[in-house]
């Protein structure tokens, strides 16, 4: 199994940068997947979950600034990233929910 993440990079505040992790090895469609966050010293912190079905969950700070989503015959699935802040900076992983993590991308916002 692998989940190759792409898409971080440095950006303005107030930008926008769009993840995408593409999955091979593994049954994409029947999985949850989802995006995490980890700063240098800090735990790694869900900021974003979707369901097999398509329902999505975020952490309280990006609610309304990202959007997740899956494409199941691309076996990807894809952070959607506006109005990015400083605060946002971080390594962003993605994960399956049978276990498996991919090597982060990193993501800088500078003011």
């Amino acid at each position: 199994v692998q989940l190759q993440a792409s898409g971080g990079g440095s950006v303005q505040a107030g930008e926008s940068l769009r993840l995408s992790c593409k999955a091979s090895g593994m049954n994409f469609k029947i999985n949850d997947m989802g995006w995490y966050r980890q700063v240098p010293g800090r735990e790694r912190d869900m900021v974003a979950e979707i369901t097999s079905g398509g329902s999505s969950s975020y952490t309280d700070s990006v609610k309304g600034r990202f959007t997740i989503s899956r494409d199941n015959a691309r076996r990807t699935v894809f952070l959607q990233m506006n109005s990015l802040k400083p605060e946002d900076t971080a390594v962003y992983f993605c994960t399956s929910s049978n276990g498996y993590w991919g090597k982060g991308t990193l993501v800088t916002v500078s003011s």
